[in-house]
């Protein structure tokens, strides 16, 4: 399963970039983030149709 990780503001919550990163990669961006006090948004990626 792929995720979708976007970096958000720190003043108004928009997004400032993002990107697709499959699971095994989610929890060390996730640690990286938390070190470091950014706020991210992480949703399912949209999957193609079979």
């Amino acid at each position: 399963m792929r995720f979708e990780i976007m970096r958000l503001d720190e003043v108004n919550g928009t997004t400032v970039d993002s990107k697709v990163v499959d699971a095994a990669s989610v929890n060390r961006i996730v640690q990286q983030a938390a070190a470091i006090g950014q706020r991210l948004w992480i949703r399912p990626a949209d999957e193609p149709a079979a």
